[in-house]
Order: structure tokens, then C-alpha cells, then sequence
């Protein structure tokens, strides 16, 4: 958790607030979507994570992703903006927050695919049509709009 929500949350104990972040869907070539297991709730999510202060969103996109999976991005390419009640999370440490998502796809990357293990056990890529039933609520409607596009 960056430096500037852990002060939020000092304040404002698990009161919602609203918290801008960043995301990848990543797709490997053979069109499968890279999904990680959270630790926090045991549901699987694409990389994403807060936006810092004065922090490009393109800059926590690429940061989150190598730093949850390992992966490099070389491009990204905006994918929309997912805000609202579906939007609306609360942690399994009873953090509430009101999640403006700013998603990314990336299918030109390097490296090797590892979890943080911090904040996921396992990483994994999916075809289209397997995907996990214990999809982490904040991720849904991106993937089903992701899965919309052939």
C-alpha cells in the first residue's frame, strides 16, 4: 500500500475513500489473459495498484505490473476508465474504498511471469474461455468488457 493511502487510512480508519488506480489485462500471444491469485481474498485480478501523487497513470500501470508479476511492459494501450457502485470494495481488513480503475491491455511485454507473493501466490494465464468463476469483484466488468472484443 503506497505511503500516501496508509496516511489516509491513519485518519480515517476503514471509512470508504476514494482511491484512483491503474491496471493491466495482460494478453500473451495465444490470446490467454494473465490473472493472478490474491492473497487478500483468494480471488484472481489482473495487476493493478494505487495511483502515487503526481504519479502518471501510465507510470503505476507499468510499475504495478512489474511489480506483482515481474513482467516488463515495452506498450500499453488504454482501455477504459471503470468507476461506480460495482466499483465499490471492501477489503477482507475492512478497508472500504470507492475504486476508480484506469485499465490498460498490454500484449507486448518481456520477462518472466512470478508472483510478489506479498500480495499474490500464484499467477496464471487463462484462455478466454476458462477463466476462473473467483473473479476479484473490482476486475469483472473490465474482463467482461475485455472479453466482449474479439
Amino acid at each position: 500500500m503506497l505511503e500516501y493511502v496508509k496516511a489516509f487510512r491513519e485518519k480515517v480508519g476503514n471509512m470508504p475513500i476514494v482511491v484512483c488506480a491503474a491496471s493491466v489485462i495482460v494478453e500473451n500471444s495465444a490470446g490467454e489473459i494473465l490473472l493472478q491469485l490474491r492473497n487478500d481474498n483468494n480471488c484472481w485480478a489482473y495487476p493493478g495498484g494505487a495511483v502515487d501523487v503526481d504519479e502518471e497513470v501510465e507510470q503505476t500501470a507499468a510499475r504495478e505490473l512489474y511489480d506483482e508479476t515481474g513482467l516488463k511492459a515495452n506498450a500499453l494501450e488504454f482501455f477504459g476508465v471503470f468507476s461506480g457502485t460495482d466499483m465499490h470494495h471492501i477489503y477482507p481488513n475492512g478497508h472500504e474504498i470507492s475504486n476508480v480503475d484506469i485499465v490498460f491491455v498490454c500484449r507486448d511485454f518481456e520477462g518472466a511471469a512470478t508472483p510478489d507473493y506479498a500480495e499474490s501466490d500464484e499467477l496464471r494465464f487463462f484462455s478466454r474461455q476458462e477463466l476462473p468463476q473467483n473473479i476479484s469483484p473490482p476486475c469483472i466488468r473490465a474482463l467482461e468488457r475485455f472479453l466482449e472484443k474479439p
